[in-house]
């Protein structure tokens, strides 16, 4: 076989040579030791928590050493492409904190190694694609889908490994003229990588995460380019991880299994093999088992959820670094006010065998996060949310901003701040009584009388004085359980509850019910002071008149 007048009976239309690529896309100018990685996803219109894994992963690896995070837009899959997917991925890993130093944007393109978009770049695979044509290490075939079809059945019938490899590789020898028979027909045809493996060798491979790995060649011919011209996956990326100069590559350990291909491509190619960090799944518990995270079974897998829920995405991320590495919290707890980014990440930290999804964990995370913010940053998180999310009820949050930033402030700083919220999507809950519209109708305990409960109610209004301070007011709210026949003296009730009526956490109940329609809320004497004398009094005299 001529194999250099096989490449140009393949590909007439292509002059530029690996040589002038090599030009083009120079080595960068980097310090020693700095990473280049990249986040390829593919433009499925489903962004998930995996992706993020994946993205600050590699987003710490080149930020910490000087190196450079590219996004590029694996969208060789066009049956899988969703319209306007880039436009969410791009969007939502940057909601996520996930900054890229050059690749793919809203508008275009962004730095000097592009198109980031794979089927913008069909010229640059074809280069290398009649390289290896050349070189007789790639050839067509022109096999139909139901000689492929047939040939799978034959090989499930004999029980052997599915695939297109040895004996079964029916177009890898054949003549020149045969070739150019079919494309003169105008017969369709892939191109496909002629394999040197034999599943009988197996080498040794070094994964960042995984470790010291027994890898079985791979012996199949694999397809580079399909029928468009476009190029498969593993051809792709093997061509741009080299011209873009990658110097680890960060994914799931889904692909594994195609990892020696890889290494083959990258050393037919010419091209050196960048390292690999195959991180595992994300796992939860399915009662006592664990199952990775389902798309279909599990909404928290999608980043859509979270921003959703309303996690601020501070948590988010300190969950996340959690995931990543097992020192991270013990780091945090010795450095409570640090930024995140002077933590020394680590991918050899990360679990091998992934690492298992804790909601309450981060929920907890999450309420950490939100308490050490203050009232004002809050404010700005929590309208942002709610414009998207909740719009009648950011119109209450932002009618008085400075009434709203109050409330939020109740609680907050100090060394034990409260802990009330962990999304912002609670928020209406906890605090949307202080707006009329979210005021609940006050329910009362029924083990009181209704006279009593007025009795009370009417008690305090008497000498209610929006003036007075948390002492005073509290003073008088004890008053009040004494001439009723309560009892401030905690102990003593406990000794024995049946000489008193109750107790004044009972009053106080009484009085925090009619004022917000709960039984739990902030400090009941700041919540009166922000909604004042008239709004309080109101609320109160309108409980006494529903229970008459």
């Amino acid at each position: 076989m001529d194999y250099q007048a096989l490449a140009a009976l393949l590909f007439p239309h292509i002059t530029q040579t690996p040589e002038q690529l090599e030009e083009r896309f120079p080595p960068r100018q980097l310090p020693e030791g700095a990473v280049v990685t990249r986040m390829a996803p593919s433009p499925t219109g489903f962004v998930h928590l995996g992706n993020l894994v994946q993205g600050l992963t590699a987003e710490r690896m080149a930020h910490q050493s000087g190196g450079v995070l590219f996004l590029r837009v694996e969208d060789t899959d066009a049956k899988r492409e969703v319209p306007g997917a880039v436009e969410v991925l791009i969007q939502t890993l940057k909601h996520y904190g996930i900054h890229f130093d050059e690749g793919a944007t809203m508008d275009g393109d962004n730095g000097d190694y592009g198109p980031y978009r794979q089927r913008q770049r069909a010229q640059i695979y074809h280069v290398y694609a009649k390289k290896l044509v050349s070189q007789g290490m790639a050839y067509p075939c022109f096999c139909t889908e139901e000689e492929l079809a047939a040939m799978r059945e034959r090989q499930e019938a004999n029980k052997e490994t599915t695939g297109y490899y040895g004996k079964y590789a029916m177009w890898r020898d054949r003549s020149l003229e045969e070739v150019r028979e079919k494309l003169a027909a105008g017969a369709p045809w892939v191109l496909r990588f002629r394999s040197t493996g034999s599943i009988e060798n197996q080498f040794k491979f070094d994964d960042l995460v995984k470790g010291k790995l027994t890898i079985t060649e791979n012996d199949v011919d694999h397809v580079l380019l399909k029928s468009d011209g476009i190029p498969t996956y593993h051809f792709a990326h093997a061509v741009d991880d080299h011209l873009m100069r990658t110097t680890h590559v960060v994914r799931g350990d889904e692909w594994l299994p195609t990892l020696p291909f890889h290494i083959q491509l990258f050393q037919a190619l010419g091209f050196k093999l960048p390292k690999y960090v195959h991180i595992g799944p994300l796992m939860k518990m399915d009662g006592a088992s664990k199952r990775k995270l389902s798309k279909r079974k599990d909404p928290e897998l999608a980043l859509t959820f979270y921003k959703a829920q309303g996690f601020p995405v501070a948590a988010v991320y300190e969950y996340v670094m959690t995931l990543l590495n097992s020192n991270y919290e013990d780091w945090r707890r010795a450095n409570p006010t640090a930024d995140a980014t002077t933590f020394k990440f680590s991918p050899k930290k990360l679990n091998p065998a992934g690492n298992l999804f804790d909601y309450a964990k981060l929920t907890d995370v999450s309420k950490n996060e939100i308490a050490k913010m203050d009232a004002a940053q809050v404010y700005t998180l929590l309208t942002q949310w709610a414009e998207e999310f909740d719009p009648a009820f950011a119109a209450c949050l932002e009618r008085d901003s400075a009434y709203t930033t109050a409330i939020l402030a109740i609680g907050r700083g100090g060394k034990k701040p409260r802990k009330d919220l962990a999304t912002w999507a609670e928020a209406k809950g906890y605090m949307g009584f202080f707006f009329d519209e979210y005021l609940d109708a006050p329910v009362f305990d029924e083990k009181f009388s209704k006279d009593t409960v007025i009795d009370a109610l009417e008690r305090f209004l008497s000498t209610f004085d929006i003036s007075d301070d948390a002492a005073t007011w509290f003073d008088k709210v004890k008053a009040i359980t004494t001439d009723m026949g309560f009892t401030t003296d905690m102990k003593a009730y406990k000794a024995d509850p049946a000489a008193y009526k109750g107790t004044v956490a009972d009053v106080s109940t009484f009085l925090r019910v009619a004022v917000t329609g709960k039984t739990n809320s902030p400090d009941l004497y700041t919540v009166m002071q922000l909604l004042g004398r008239q709004r309080t009094t109101a609320r109160i005299q309108a409980a006494i008149d529903s229970l008459k």
